[in-house]
């Protein structure tokens, strides 16, 4: 595939929809019937037995009306975006424009055909700019399916164009206003005349909307539906479709009201159907990938960090890591595929096979990029190095095959069996053969570039014999020379040959040449060139080197030379380089073949990576199955357990679907009595840094590796666990927060798997509280589309009847049991696992205690300084109704009294017990203190301030005085 850099390519798509249908006389068929109180849709193609086209032509049709889907994908192949693809595609019966983040593309454009085999497109559009290959496969497509095809200019497709056009949508930047019966209302009174100029000129301000605020509502609004801010190509795809919509809407219906008035109601993400969805946050949340900067301020490379990828990657080949890079970006939804993988790594860890697994190790990192290779030979730019490649990959190729017969019952093994298929060994042996029997692999070191050996070629024998024999040749012709010239021309004199130039006779600079009068040539010669060269001092007082010109000459002597002997090397080249095409022709035969093994050779590689992973961290195989459910035993978080000096396994288990008034039949192999009930929402509280927010990711991450569970397949994975803050973003970290749940809600399913990790901790905590409640009301009272939801949060005051009732909502309720440690072993404290508030009384608290250094049951262990504090946690079952920030502060030295106070304040908050902080008993100076307040007040209240009396009177200060009981000095 021959790719242009610094290009972008784009293309759209459209899709019939035969079960929808619009009729022709404007009376819409509706295909929902909530839609029947909704405006007709403006933008469509209509005609009886016609449709148009994008260009306006008319092609013939089948008799039927048929609704048109508009797509428009975008694909850059430079160096910023590196083969990434984003699209987006409208579908004029439900108004909606679907749209597919920027994600990988592969060198076989495996993206591209997917989409167009899922959308089945009426009408495509690419880039001006579109690569030859791209513009190839959509040819085809389009010519097999009978659609329309066009290039469209570069222009359409630029990213910050797209953008405007976006923001310009009515959806995005009108945000109506619902009065209390939920019907639009307007600040204006519009059954109210305007009393002057400038109420006449806020109200055209307010009807027709301030530009800038809503362009800043539409970019608030676009995170909703879609997270495109690092999805360049897809904001350009949306604007090419936009801008399509637009004209055909103005051709067809006289309507040039732009794209404010396209019928747009909806924004939702594409999703394949083969792949998991997952986005731009939940990649970075869950560190799949991690970038880190080079040490060197000078250097912009870049190093995988501690993520998923680096500790999956022990990839020997480049093409074997971009695969698994690719499996990475887009998991498999494919049982029939996640259990093919899942067989080949339980063969390779199997104890018989460490030796052949090590052999193909070995033999893997022989081969190279072979399809690279061959795509640089095709192009002439290949040397000495792409050849010998390809020699090795023959070599290893049969290595391999014979490593593969050793492998213990692998007879069931996909990649395997279609490694044995594509291994042509005969064909590539003799690949091998011919080119190492043709190059000279000395020669072409030492030359620079590809030799032939001898004996393939008689006339490049013959040209070759010349030519390492013309030493002795020009010899005697610079003797013969030499006898024919005056004795005082020249000191010595040589024949030389220079390609391109020929045979030239060379003569040393005379001084006297250097003047005014400048070089004498002699009859029957003809000057050429004068040449300075540097030579190497000949002795060691300097090392400086020394200049010495020559002058070169043709005789007639000359041109004979040249004309019977004529010009060897540039001969040679030629002819070599005719051999070297022949062999390339031949080899180019098995290009296919050679391909295809080195394809599979990437997932071989990629499968012996995990199963090497997979050894060396203990992982073991999960049980795919079809049901929406997660059941994990002893899981470990594959990333936090590389850093932590102890880490603690937890199970898991949830299961999509259980909502409110829905249930979950357990089958045996489901049944378990540790973790309670199977419900679709698991909710984990706990102290800070116990470990939650390790939990949820560690849910997450073995659902993405299927390395360590039973696991059902899930299709989209969101995230609301780190905000992404920027100063060039409109948003508040709280604002980001809830366009990563709103595009959750938006999209998830019931196989789908959200992650809330405190959710509403941004805002005032009733608000936040408020808002968490509603976001897991709302999940569960989706019943059988309730998605498989994580979450954990601070919000301990939510668990009560009227609110977030434990007791009554199908939940189940996690907690981290916490243990501290010091660095010596020693457990500091208790190991805390309190599932209900334990209420203290005030009588069982001395408040007289204020000795900092107390130790005692609830405090613990007062922290020495440089003393490092590890906290061990296990998820078990209850709530926890306590941060353990009491235990905390005590350790790190706030006085007890402080500490125990505030214990008990939190523990009647957590049970709605604040009534009896009334019934304390005060001190004498608090009631005495109290008293003198009522007294104040008391001589305060009789005081009019609104009577005649009080208005005339002058001695204010002193009234005030005498209320609060001091003097007039005072």
């Amino acid at each position: 595939m021959t790719r242009k850099p610094g290009l972008k390519r784009t293309r759209s798509t459209s899709r019939r929809q035969p079960d929808k249908e619009l009729e022709l006389d404007g009376n819409e068929t509706k295909s929902d019937p909530e839609e029947s109180d909704v405006a007709p849709k403006r933008v469509r193609w209509q005609g009886s037995s016609k449709s148009r086209s994008d260009d306006g032509s008319i092609d013939e049709g089948d008799g039927s009306t048929d609704s048109l889907k508009v797509s428009a994908t975008s694909d850059a192949t430079d160096f910023l975006w590196s083969g990434r693809i984003g699209c987006a595609y409208y579908d004029p019966v439900k108004c909606l424009i679907y749209v597919l983040e920027d994600t990988q593309e592969s060198g076989h454009f495996d993206v591209s055909k997917l989409l167009l085999d899922q959308c089945s497109p009426d009408i495509v559009l690419t880039s001006s700019r579109a690569d030859d290959s791209f513009i190839t496969i959509l040819q085809n497509h389009m010519e097999t399916s009978g659609s329309i095809f066009q290039i469209r200019p570069h222009k359409e497709f630029v990213p910050h164009k797209g953008r405007d056009r976006l923001l310009s949508l009515h959806l995005l930047s009108e945000l109506v206003q619902e009065d209390a019966n939920g019907h639009a209302s307007s600040d204006a009174d519009s059954s109210l005349a305007p009393r002057n100029a400038y109420e006449f000129m806020q109200r055209r301000k307010e009807a027709g909307g301030d530009p800038t605020m809503k362009r800043w509502n539409a970019a608030i609004r676009l995170a909703n539906f879609a997270a495109l801010e690092s999805s360049p190509l897809c904001i350009s795809s949306v604007g090419a479709l936009l801008d399509y919509l637009t004209r055909e809407r103005a051709a067809g219906e006289f309507d040039d009201t732009g794209i404010e008035g396209l019928d747009v109601r909806g924004i939702e993400a594409l999703t394949l159907d083969q792949v998991m969805h997952i986005n731009a946050d939940a990649l970075f949340s869950l560190q799949i990938f991690e970038n880190e900067n080079h040490a060197s301020i000078h250097s912009d490379k870049t190093k995988e960090g501690l993520s998923l990828f680096g500790t999956l990657d022990n990839t020997q080949t480049s093409l074997g890591r971009s695969l698994l890079r690719t499996w990475l970006l887009r998991p498999s939804l494919s049982l029939r595929v996640i259990n093919a993988r899942h067989d080949a790594i339980e063969c390779f860890i199997h104890p018989e096979n460490i030796a052949p697994t090590n052999a193909l190790y070995t033999h893997l990192k022989g081969i190279k990029n072979v399809p690279r290779t061959l795509s640089q030979l095709r192009s002439g730019k290949a040397g000495v190095t792409e050849w010998q490649g390809i020699v090795k990959f023959t070599y290893h190729s049969a290595m391999l095959r014979d490593a593969l017969a050793e492998l213990y019952q692998a007879d069931n093994v996909e990649v395997v069996t279609k490694l044995v298929a594509t291994m042509d060994i005969a064909s590539f042996k003799q690949v091998g053969n011919a080119v190492n029997e043709t190059i000279d692999w000395e020669e072409s070191a030492a030359a620079g570039r590809v030799c032939v050996r001898p004996h393939i070629d008689e006339e490049l024998d013959n040209r070759k014999h010349v030519y390492h024999g013309i030493d002795a040749v020009l010899s005697k012709v610079a003797e013969q020379i030499s006898q024919t010239i005056p004795a005082d021309y020249a000191p010595s004199l040589n024949v030389v040959y220079f390609p391109q130039l020929g045979f030239l006779i060379c003569v040393p600079m005379l001084e006297e040449w250097k003047t005014e009068d400048g070089i004498t040539v002699l009859d029957g010669w003809t000057f050429q060139v004068a040449i300075t060269s540097l030579y190497p001092a000949p002795h060691a007082l300097t090392s400086l080197p020394l200049a010495r010109s020559h002058v070169y000459f043709k005789s007639q002597e000359m041109y004979d030379m040249d004309t019977h002997i004529g010009d060897l090397h540039p001969a040679i080249v030629d002819r070599e380089i005719e051999i070297v095409q022949e062999l390339l022709d031949k080899i180019l035969f098995h290009d296919q073949s050679m391909s295809n093994a080195c394809d599979v050779c990437a997932e071989l590689d990629c499968l012996l990576s995990l199963a090497d992973v997979s050894r060396g961290f203990n992982y073991r195989r999960p049980r795919m199955v079809e049901d929406p459910v997660i059941e994990i035993i002893q899981g470990r978080h594959p990333l936090q357990e590389q850093v932590a000096d102890t880490f603690v396994s937890n199970d898991s288990r949830l299961v999509g679907g259980v909502g409110i008034g829905t249930y979950f039949e357990r089958d045996e192999e489901y049944e378990s009595s540790q973790m309670g009930l199977w419900n679709s929402v698991v909710l984990c509280t706990g102290a800070n840094a116990c470990g939650k927010s390790v939990y949820l990711k560690q849910v997450a991450l073995i659902q993405y590796m299927a390395q360590a569970a039973t696991l059902g397949i899930v299709d989209k994975i969101f995230t609301r666990i780190q905000t992404r803050e920027s100063v060039s973003k409109v948003q508040s970290a709280f604002m980001i927060d809830l366009n990563q749940v709103s595009l959750a809600l938006r999209n998830c399913t019931a196989r789908s798997l959200v992650l809330l990790d405190e959710f509403g901790k941004g805002t005032i905590s009733t608000d936040g509280a408020g808002l968490f409640c509603g976001v897991l009301k709302h999940l569960l009272n989706r019943g059988a589309d309730c998605p498989k939801v994580l979450a954990a949060t601070h919000f301990h005051e939510v668990f009560r009847k009227d609110l977030f009732d434990p007791r009554t909502l199908p939940v189940t309720f996690l907690h981290m049991q916490v243990m501290f440690t010091s660095d010596s072993g020693e457990v500091l404290g208790n190991s805390r696992s309190a599932t209900t508030a334990t209420s203290s009384r005030a009588s069982n608290i001395d408040h007289d205690r204020d000795d900092p250094s107390t130790e005692n049951e609830e405090a613990g262990h007062k922290i020495a300084p440089g003393e490092k504090i590890t906290y061990l946690y296990r998820v078990s079952q209850g709530l926890s109704l306590n941060s353990h920030a009491a235990q905390c502060a005590a350790m790190f030295g706030v006085p007890q009294r402080v500490v125990q106070r505030a214990q008990y304040v939190s523990q009647l908050l957590a049970a709605h017990e604040l009534g009896e902080l009334l019934e304390e008993d005060m001190t004498a100076d608090e009631e005495h203190d109290l008293e003198e307040a009522e007294a104040v007040c008391r001589r305060f209240l009789p005081w009019d301030l609104q009577s005649e009396e009080a208005t005339q009177q002058t001695d204010v200060k002193g009234i005030l005085a005498r209320v609060l009981g001091r003097t007039a000095t005072e």
